[in-house]
Formats: C-alpha cells, sequence, structure tokens
C-alpha cells in the first residue's frame, strides 16, 4: 500500500480579470437582451478573445508529493497561490488544469466557520461536520466533550452559532477539524485571528496530531511556528513553487528573497504616503536616511552610524509634541523605539527634525520603519506602522569569517572575550 498521502501534478488555475458574474438566466431571456442590445453581444464576443494580460494564473505548473505523516509548511508572499492551493485540496473550487490526489478523511480549516451551518447550535454544527467527514455517530460522540472542553464554549454550545464572536466561532471550528480525526488536516492563516493563548494552544494540537502520523498542511506568516511544527517547507511566488526542502531551509530562502528584492529597491529616502506640502492635516511626509555626515546613505552595514531626517508638516505649534520612529521585525515585534520627547516641540509649517543613531546594533536582515506623531506622547496626530523598509547588509565586524544575521541574532551587541 502506498504511503502518499497527497499528490498533485501539473495544478494550474486561471482566472480571468475582469470578468463578472452573472446569474442564470433563461433562453428566451438572453435572445430578448440580443434583439434590444446587439452592440452588447458583440463586446461579449470580443471579450471571448481576451487579450494574455487579461488571464491571471494564481496557480501554474504544481507538482509535490507529501507522505502520510508529514507535516508541510506553504509559505510565500500575499498573492503567492497559497490559500488557492488550499482551497483545489479541499474540493472548496476546481484547477484549470492537472490534478490533486488526496487519500483520505479530509479536514480543512480555511477560514473562520468553515462548514459551519449559521442557524445550527454548536452541539448541530459539530455533528454535522462529523457526519460530513464521514464519521459514525458513536465517534463523533466519543470526541464530543474533548471538543467542547477544547473550544471553551460549554455554556453556549446549544446557542446557533449566527451569536457567537469571532473567537468562539474560530475555537470550536478548529477544535472540530482537529479533534474528528481526519487523515489530513488542512490549516490556513485564520489562526493568526485568535489571541495568543489560543493560537499556542491551537499548535499544541497540531502537535499531538502529527504525532499521531495524521498528515498536516500548514499556511502561515509566522515564520517560527513554520519551524517548530513542520518537517517540511514549500514557498511559493506568483503561482509557482520557488523552494522545496526541509522547514529551516525553506524559511531562509523565503527572507533571502524578500532581502534581494528589497534591496534590489532599497533608497535612502522613504515616503510615507502623505502628500508633501501639504497644509491641511499634521503628517510626516518623508524621511532620509543619513551617513553621520548628512550625505545619503542608500545602503546601510551592521555598525554603522545613522543619522535619519524626518520631515513633517503641522497645522500649528504643538509645545509637548513628538516624534516617534519605529523599527520593526517581520514578526511585527518592535525592536527600536526613536522618541523625541517633549523637548523638541512641533512647528506650524515644514520642518524636519533630526535623529542620530550611533553604530547601529541591528544584525543583517530586512526591517519595517514605522513613524508617528504625538501630543503629550498620547494621542496620535499621526500614524503609520510600515512606512517603509530598513536594510542592513551583513559584515564580519567580529572578525570570525562571517557576518552576524537575523537567523541566528538580532542585535549585534559589541563585545570582547578576555582571558583570566
Amino acid at each position: 500500500m502506498s504511503d502518499i498521502a497527497i499528490r498533485v501534478e501539473g495544478l494550474g488555475k486561471q482566472y480571468l480579470l475582469g470578468e463578472s458574474q452573472e446569474n442564470y438566466s433563461l433562453l428566451s431571456d438572453r435572445l430578448m437582451d440580443a434583439m434590444k442590445n446587439p452592440l452588447k453581444i458583440l463586446s461579449r464576443l470580443n471579450g471571448r478573445a481576451r487579450k494574455e494580460q487579461d488571464i491571471l494564473w494564481a496557480l501554474k505548473d504544481i507538482s509535490f508529493t507529501v507522505k502520510q505523516g508529514d507535516v508541510i509548511g506553504i509559505i510565500g508572499r500575499n498573492g503567492a497561490g497559497k490559500s488557492t492551493l488550499l482551497k483545489i485540496l479541499s474540493r472548496i473550487i476546481e484547477p484549470s488544469e492537472g490534478f490533486a490526489e488526496i487519500r483520505g478523511r479530509v479536514g480543512s480549516l480555511l477560514e473562520v466557520g468553515t462548514g459551519f451551518h449559521q442557524e445550527l447550535t454548536g452541539r448541530e454544527n459539530i455533528f454535522l461536520n462529523g457526519a460530513i467527514l464521514g464519521m459514525k455517530r458513536t465517534e463523533i460522540e466519543r470526541k464530543f466533550e474533548e471538543i467542547v472542553d477544547f473550544a471553551e464554549v460549554r455554556r453556549f454550545i446549544d446557542t446557533p452559532v449566527k451569536h457567537y464572536s469571532s473567537g468562539m466561532y474560530l475555537r470550536l471550528a478548529f477544535g472540530v477539524a482537529a479533534h474528528l480525526e481526519p487523515e489530513v488536516l488542512i490549516v490556513d492563516e485564520v489562526l493568526a485571528v485568535g489571541d495568543a493563548q489560543f493560537q499556542r494552544k491551537c499548535l499544541g494540537k497540531m502537535g499531538d496530531v502529527a504525532e499521531h502520523g495524521r498528515t498536516i498542511l500548514f499556511v502561515s506568516h509566522n515564520m517560527e511556528a513554520v519551524m517548530t511544527l513542520c518537517k517540511r517547507g514549500i514557498v511559493l511566488q506568483q503561482g509557482k513553487i520557488a523552494f522545496e526542502g526541509n522547514a529551516h531551509d525553506a524559511v531562509q530562502f523565503y527572507h533571502r528573497g524578500s532581502f534581494d528584492r528589497a534591496s534590489a529597491e532599497s533608497s535612502h529616502v522613504i515616503q510615507t504616503g502623505a502628500i508633501n506640502g501639504a497644509t491641511n492635516s499634521t503628517c510626516i511626509t518623508r524621511i532620509e536616511i543619513l551617513d553621520a555626515e548628512g550625505n545619503p546613505k542608500p545602503s546601510t552595514f551592521t555598525w554603522d552610524d545613522l543619522l535619519f531626517r524626518v520631515y513633517y508638516t503641522s497645522t500649528e505649534d504643538y509645545r509637548c509634541g513628538t516624534v516617534i520612529l519605529d523599527v520593526i521585525d517581520y514578526k511585527n515585534q518592535r525592536l527600536i523605539v526613536l522618541d523625541s520627547g517633549v523637548q523638541l516641540p512641533l512647528r506650524k509649517g515644514e520642518h524636519y527634525i533630526e535623529c542620530f543613531v550611533p553604530k547601529l546594533a541591528l544584525s543583517a536582515g530586512e526591517y519595517y520603519i514605522g513613524a508617528g506623531l504625538t501630543v503629550s506622547n498620547s494621542s496620535w496626530l499621526w500614524r503609520n506602522t510600515n512606512i517603509g523598509t530598513l536594510i542592513v547588509h551583513g559584515r564580519d565586524i567580529y572578525d570570525i569569517g562571517r557576518p552576524p544575521a537575523y537567523d541566528r541574532m538580532i542585535f549585534a551587541v559589541s563585545h570582547e572575550w578576555r582571558e583570566p
């Protein structure tokens, strides 16, 4: 007997851009429409011969196999085709070409409350989902208490799920998907909806499911979860497989690709999206990254001195106004906060303020810049948590043959070893 749980061969999915979805109509209606609007029919016929640029391949030539008991992480940027792939594997949509074969019962959690009926109670939905999975009533009853305890919805188990909060909905949906013993569990980024405690609980449960030999396909932007939970990783880029290997190497490939793209587009000027010279709003208009002498610095290395020149426009004077810059990593962790305090008030009109950072201690990697203006360090006048990127390149600052990189450390701190 084959140990292959999932086989995908030449899978592709295309969409026609700009195509509207129309309701079905009677032939008589179509004929009357043609008589009344012949030009409309001609335009539809012309639309059949769409140009190639009107066709979007969400997936193209995807092939891979998953053995029983494997835990696979599928990662990629937004729009790479991850959710489309999972919907095809879950039999929600059909592929345009190729095929996907799955052996065994499939439990899917692609969005909050997948497969739930709004008018049914939590109890009824548990039994409904179990029946859809092909389980006997005795099997569902055996798992029922465990599901309810996991979801923490015992008080509301006989309430229609349409009255559930999104958190309750998610807890019950995941509890059903994970506890009703599917041979293949497919989970999309939906877990990001839950709080941190629930996410840890779900990851722990998926680990238990994997230990019992179940197959898991896991899509997430949480790279730590992917490396912890998954054995293998697949990186999708623009609908194609860019990398397939062990999970750690897949995450490194993904970040290296993001780093290379951002490096090619890097500039010493970060435009915030606010209109430069605006007079009807208070905002930061742009940020320049300069060296210690005030010269443009398009490339930044670990331990470089940096000067951030922040341009802003204000509709009035703020004696307790404050400029704040954040440096944030890919896990949305705020690593550095540069706060001007209230000693440099905001002035009416267009001005700039500078912040000097000696010997930047960040290791090589891609970081995001956030910025904001506040009054008395409490009320935001303007805020944008992702206005651009700061690319830090590697340098062998410790003279050990390799530069410090983000996969090994975040901060590269000056230090010295001594022998007593």
